[in-house]
């Protein structure tokens, strides 16, 4: 999280040519994947529930890999049927792992 702050920051200060909006980007992708691991962190440990978000990065790398990676000929309302599978599968497989290591469905604080 400290380099992704330190990139962001002089990110914002180099405004010459494209290295400070490599910077930028390459702050926010550390910072974004720092706030992913303390969510899975959290959500194994039993203290918060992040099922919806966690699901929501399955299904959107689901999708990613399937417009990047896939067959081209495959249809776009296939594609986000089965990134909504994948998104379903892991959010009802992520809420039992919850409800096993917290003992309730979902936690209020």
């Amino acid at each position: 999280m400290l380099v992704a702050l330190i990139l962001l920051g002089l990110g914002f200060l180099v405004v010459q040519g494209e290295q400070g909006a490599v910077m930028i980007a390459v702050g926010i992708a550390l910072g974004s994947l720092a706030g992913l691991e303390l969510s899975i962190r959290e959500h194994f440990a039993g203290y918060r529930s992040h099922t919806l978000l966690l699901s929501g990065v399955a299904g959107a790398g689901t999708l990613a890999l399937l417009l990047y990676l896939g067959p081209g000929d495959l249809d776009q309302g296939a594609r986000l049927a089965i990134a909504a599978a994948v998104f379903g599968l892991f959010a009802w497989s992520l809420a039992a792992a919850f409800r096993r290591r917290a003992g309730v469905a979902f936690k209020v604080r």
